[in-house]
């Protein structure tokens, strides 16, 4: 496996590997401080970012190598050169790049393009760091025996729910999406491949539109903005219209397993999809979630870089 492209590239095998190196980076963020000694990683944002520039720029630089952040008006790219192009010539200066863009098309044709690995650090189809970071924080709060739990999204059907899905089926759990129905649910393609994958793992995979039904019993509860980057804004009071029965409130959580947590992959709107009486709460473990973005970041360039994961 050169490249991280995207979620259902990760075997379970995979996961464990780096979640158990994500761990140890996390107690001792220098156990490898010389592993990319003299090189560089290329982080490359059309997107704004606070979590995933921090975390991508720390965990270079944790590994002993130098980070290059490059904002999207400052490639040729720009300008018309190709992706092609461009991948060729970041391989040449660089040992990996971690990409924040728009399209998914654009991550999966640098990855075919580099001869180093390709990191998807978020699309508008998937975020595979972020369910990194997500499943140890999990691990962190329910060991990795996790038969009889139930892990709960509500919201958006956006990238944070395919995500979620895709990663809970190679996980073997049950997961759920709790959305609305239409413009608003999860990409029926997504859906079906959790399911495919589901099938060989022995996970449940559930989309549903009753958040009280979905939320009963569950371990977590978690939820995504309802405005992601590059919604039109012309939708913004039709879309928190039909998003407001899936806010996770203090009487959602109510009903949740007695040992539950609320997560959020973060930046988050209080008094929107969260109230601030849960995402302050004592359930929340959305700082821990946060910090793991870097843990899991530098287990996934450790690993890709030395050509230690097998993929799907």
């Amino acid at each position: 496996m050169k490249d991280l492209l995207r979620t259902q590239d990760l075997s379970r095998a995979d996961v464990d590997l780096l979640l158990d190196t994500a761990g140890e980076f996390s107690e001792n963020p220098l156990r490898s401080a010389t592993a990319l000694a003299n090189k560089s990683v290329a982080i490359y944002m059309t997107k704004p970012s606070t979590r995933t520039r921090l975390a991508s720029e720390t965990a270079v630089a944790h590994l002993g190598g130098t980070p290059i952040f490059i904002r999207g008006d400052e490639l040729q790219l720009g300008r018309g050169e190709t992706i092609s192009d461009t991948a060729r010539i970041i391989s040449g200066f660089c040992e990996a790049l971690i990409i924040r863009t728009f399209a998914q098309s654009d991550v999966d044709e640098l990855g075919v393009n580099s001869s180093i690995p390709v990191i998807n650090a978020l699309t508008d189809d998937d975020h595979p760091t972020q369910l990194l970071a997500d499943w140890l924080t999990i691990r962190e709060n329910f060991g990795k025996d996790i038969s009889g739990r139930k892990f709960v999204y509500l919201g958006d059907g956006n990238n944070m729910s395919h995500a979620w899905l895709t990663m809970g089926a190679i996980m073997g759990a049950h997961v759920v999406a709790a959305t609305p129905s239409g413009a608003w649910a999860p990409d029926a393609k997504v859906v079906e491949k959790a399911k495919e994958i589901a099938k060989k793992t022995g996970a449940t995979i559930e989309v549903t539109n009753d958040p009280e039904a979905a939320s009963k019993d569950a371990s977590v509860l978690y939820t995504d903005v309802w405005m992601s980057m590059g919604d039109p804004e012309s939708e913004r009071a039709e879309k928190i219209k039909a998003l407001s029965p899936f806010a996770v409130t203090e009487n959602l959580m109510s009903i949740t397993a007695a040992d539950s947590i609320f997560m959020h992959c973060l930046p988050a709107h209080r008094g929107e999809e969260v109230s601030a009486s849960v995402i302050d709460g004592p359930k929340s473990v959305i700082w821990r979630e946060a910090y793991h973005r870097r843990t899991t970041i530098q287990a996934l360039l450790y690993h890709l870089t030395r050509g230690e994961l097998s993929g799907n």
